[in-house]
């Protein structure tokens, strides 16, 4: 089987089928951005919050598992190790998977507050 670039399935489902895994893995407050028009880095953003750091990087494991059956795998990884935020960088999609402090002081949805809020539990 080959493998799928992160840019052979489009970013738009990407971001859904993120915050789909992310809720199934029990994250909270999920919230999905479309930075499109203001990031020329990603199209969109997937924040979401665990309640440890352990469910932190149960979210990415169930993350990694279910893309991977995609074929789809992120092209870096940062925070995993021993953090309070963990980014999961999948070119065209990015989540922000954080510990409820860390959301709060780097308050992302306010920073990102211009990108619209996309409807991922349809």
């Amino acid at each position: 089987m080959t493998k799928k670039k992160s840019a052979d399935v489009d970013s738009y489902t990407k971001a859904l089928k993120i915050a789909q895994v992310a809720d199934a893995a029990k994250a909270e407050n999920i919230v999905v951005l479309d930075v499109r028009r203001l990031s020329n880095v990603t199209d969109y953003f997937v924040i979401c919050t665990g309640t440890s750091q352990t469910h932190i990087r149960a979210i990415g494991k169930r993350l990694d598992e279910a893309l991977a059956s995609l074929g789809i795998e992120p092209e870096r990884v940062d925070g995993y190790r021993a953090t309070n935020w963990i980014v999961f960088d999948y070119g065209t999609v990015i989540l922000h998977a954080m510990m409820e402090d860390a959301r709060r002081f780097y308050d992302l949805e306010r920073l990102w507050g211009d990108a619209p809020r996309v409807d991922w539990n349809e």
